[in-house]
């Protein structure tokens, strides 16, 4: 008991704040890692979990039947899930994809700015362990044990500052990963090897051009980055005059 009573108040105890500066310094290392094409290469993966995690919570929450999840080493997935193949179910299913990991840096990025970077870290681990077990592929096991293993050595090898600085670079990660992640899928659809990607599902079926969802897509992600940059104390909020 006196061991969890321990952990618990690990995971729950906040944390003093990172200066401007510190902040500023992890998301420049989140920023170079998307950046740089061999280490995005290798990363990605992390965002395409997130992808196909927010694809299988959405089906779950609108009442689909989620049936697994497929992650594969040139880093795409699928989210294989049961239920009405049109609808809003389906649309806020799809709509989920690419959304997911700016909202996941948004919600990072909120409880890094109340304080709670260790409590963010253990949150993403728990979130990882639900993503497990819907994993049907080795690969998938394999790059969903790994995220999760070094996500559990910073919470438990690092000291408090350096755990912030892990968190805040995640959050970053995770905001900036999600923009790239759309470009990019704007620029194989411009290549025609895209027929089936979230965006081209979604405009067959509401009828509305696969290029304004791209468009929904990186609205999202660059209002998520505006918003979690004032979470963290970076950027103020823009006020709406009225």
């Amino acid at each position: 008991m006196d061991a969890l009573l321990a952990f618990w108040e690990r995971v729950t105890s906040q944390q003093p704040a990172l200066t401007p500066t510190e902040s500023w310094i992890a998301i420049a290392v989140a920023a170079a890692i998307v950046l740089f094409p061999p280490s995005w290469r290798l990363t990605r993966h992390a965002v395409t979990i997130a992808h196909e995690a927010g694809h299988a919570l959405v089906a779950t929450l609108t009442g689909r039947k989620l049936s697994g999840i497929r992650l594969h080493s040139d880093t795409s997935g699928v989210t294989v899930s049961r239920g009405r193949p049109r609808g809003p179910a389906m649309i806020a299913t799809l709509l989920a994809g690419y959304t997911a990991p700016a909202v996941l840096g948004l919600g990072a990025s909120w409880m890094l700015g109340a304080g709670y970077a260790t409590g963010m870290l253990w949150a993403l681990l728990a979130a990882l362990a639900l993503v497990l077990v819907q994993v049907r592929n080795w690969f998938g096991l394999w790059s969903v044990l790994v995220t999760g293993a070094l996500v559990f050595a910073a919470t438990w090898l690092l000291d408090e500052r350096w755990r912030a600085l892990v968190a805040t670079a995640v959050a970053a990660f995770m905001l900036l990963g999600a923009l790239r992640a759309t470009v990019e899928l704007q620029r194989v659809r411009r290549g025609g090897r895209a027929r089936n990607s979230d965006a081209d599902q979604l405009a067959r079926l509401t009828h509305i051009p696969g290029i304004v969802w791209v468009g929904v897509f990186l609205v999202v992600a660059a209002g998520c980055a505006v918003v979690a940059g004032a979470f963290l104390g970076l950027t103020p909020l823009p006020s709406i005059a009225g």
